[in-house]
């Protein structure tokens, strides 16, 4: 009796299923979305857009928190003065500081609704304009770039937050001029070839040694005045260095977040769709209880106040201070105009290898090398970029995690708008959202830095010539806390070896050249003596 229900169920559900595909495949919305043509049904599209989302979920949060490490348009100015008729001084933003620790909370709530809008928006002008599944979402290394290196953390850096937003708002606008003009296939032929491999690598490592940080990660990493780094995870650090004053390698909360990046390696390799975001809500949810050593609610007053917002679950969060943050007051320094062309290319190139990737995964690519809805497709990561810096966040770009949903059966840019309307049923999540511990984050930016890492295997390590700078723009990338130095140090590193090239080459051209002028005298030397002879 049991099984026969369970067919009769089954096969009902599949007549259903069918029934619901055929509508959809015959209305406006399947005819504009060519779901028959390109051989899909809208429960084929919502599954892939499942998986998309289910794998990229984790930057909602991961994004939010590394931008709000920048202190973003939080001052000194919100800094709790240490006693009564005094001001706080300039280093309280370093410190800890409840005052300015409350506008950190604001401003991560904020950029939480921020990366999900512009998550939501890049992704359903993607779907409705190119008409290819492919989400779009702010780009894990320029938004490192942007808080660690551009504005610093907490503000310590060469820009204002405000400076950083107007140079991703111009990097947006010149990426659709460039996509409109065509010239984009040009710009990402000038950067050297090993260098560009390189160059995902480098801001793996960057990214994946960020997360190993006590502020953004699990805590392995600590700083030593001998050694500048050690070996951390320590239950007491130094309020004012982070250095460990106790308790080496004891810290549950690092124990906690490396169960959780065990969780995701053990998805990954068995391929379960979802898996950081798994490894990601084991760690949060078992942090979410109260009276244990791993807790986000500690029994504070800073643990209060986090509660008191966790416990609201459903809220709708206007953005307060990243909307609109936008300045060109700075734009007479060169570190501006450095930052600009540095994300830029960055741009160019991650947009360009990413979207063609994805295009030969899903089949798009004719025999002439060209993509379905490609110039739209450039067209919106640019305006995405744009969008999202008028919001508060860095460079939008197009995700591989999209190859999840391909590989579900996503083949038309429904896909992607059924994406956007997960990304705006996030919104009214923010308490639970930025409820996320720090060692949670950590173990996804480890693991990013692993995915992109992936690259080194193309490089001709054989070749020294290749080899030098693509090895340069790794190494400096983390150890400088730099992606532009690791960039401009590889090309430096390039151009000065093929320099030696250039040199040796002319240097044997006019040796050649030199032996032929000689011969032309000599020839001429010996007919001169005939020459007066006939005479």
């Amino acid at each position: 009796m049991g099984t026969s229900r369970l067919t009769r169920l089954s096969n009902s559900w599949k007549k259903m299923e069918r029934g619901l595909n055929e509508r959809v495949s015959k209305s406006k919305v399947g005819e504009y979305f060519k779901l028959e043509d390109r051989k899909s049904c809208f429960t084929q599209e919502l599954r892939a857009a499942t998986a998309t989302f289910l794998t990229m979920a984790y930057i909602i949060t991961v994004n939010a928190n590394i931008l709000a490490d920048s202190g973003a348009t939080c001052s000194i100015s919100d800094c709790s003065p240490p006693a009564v008729n005094q001001t706080a001084g300039p280093d309280c933003t370093l410190k800890p500081n409840e005052g300015y620790e409350k506008c950190l909370s604001k401003i991560k709530n904020d950029l939480i609704v921020a990366t999900a809008l512009s998550s939501m928006i890049g992704s359903f002008t993607m779907g409705c304009l190119a008409n290819l599944p492919l989400a779009l979402a702010p780009g894990m290394g320029p938004n490192a770039y942007l808080a660690y290196n551009m504005v610093g953390f907490h503000g310590s850096g060469p820009m204002s937050f405000e400076t950083a937003m107007a140079i991703m708002l111009l990097e947006g606008l010149a990426f659709l001029l460039i996509a409109a003009f065509g010239m984009r296939a040009k710009l990402a032929r000038l950067m050297p070839n090993p260098v560009r491999l390189a160059c995902a690598a480098g801001i793996g490592l960057f990214i994946a040694f960020v997360g190993l940080q006590a502020d953004q990660g699990v805590g392995l990493v600590g700083p030593d005045s001998a050694t500048l780094v050690t070996l951390s995870a320590c239950t007491s650090t130094d309020p004012m260095t982070g250095a460990c004053t106790g308790g080496k390698m004891r810290s549950p909360t690092f124990w906690l977040g490396t169960a959780g990046f065990l969780i995701m390696s053990f998805g990954l390799m068995k391929e379960i769709k979802g898996s950081m975001i798994y490894g990601m809500l084991f760690v949060t949810l078992v942090s979410w209880i109260r009276g244990t050593s791993v807790t986000h609610f500690p029994n504070n007053r800073t643990g209060e106040s986090r509660y008191e917002y966790f416990k609201r679950v459903v809220d709708f969060h206007t953005i307060k201070s990243t909307a609109g943050a936008i300045s060109f007051s700075q734009f007479n320094r060169s570190n501006v105009w450095v930052a600009l062309f540095t994300l830029l290319y960055i741009d160019v190139l991650a947009t360009t290898g990413s979207l063609y990737t994805l295009a030969e995964i899903g089949g798009f690519v004719d025999e002439q090398g060209n993509i379905e809805g490609e110039y739209q497709a450039y067209m919106v990561d640019g305006g995405a970029t744009a969008v999202g810096a008028a919001l508060g966040v860095s460079t939008v770009v197009t995700y591989v995690e999209s190859s999840a949903g391909m590989r579900e059966g996503g083949r038309t840019g429904l896909t992607a708008v059924i994406i956007s309307v997960y990304f705006f049923l996030s919104l009214f999540f923010v308490p639970l959202l930025s409820s996320v511990p720090p060692w949670a984050i950590g173990p996804s930016l480890v693991m990013v830095g692993v995915m992109m890492m992936k690259c080194v295997k193309d490089i001709d390590w054989n070749n020294m010539k290749e080899a030098v700078p693509a090895f340069v723009t790794m190494l400096l990338m983390p150890l400088t806390y730099s992606i532009s130095n690791g960039i401009v140090a590889g090309i430096g590193v390039h151009v000065a070896l093929g320099l030696y090239d250039y040199v040796v080459g002319k240097i044997k051209w006019l040796t050649k050249m030199r032996k032929m002028v000689v011969q032309e005298e000599n020839q001429i030397s010996d007919g001169a003596p005939q020459i007066v002879e006939t005479i």
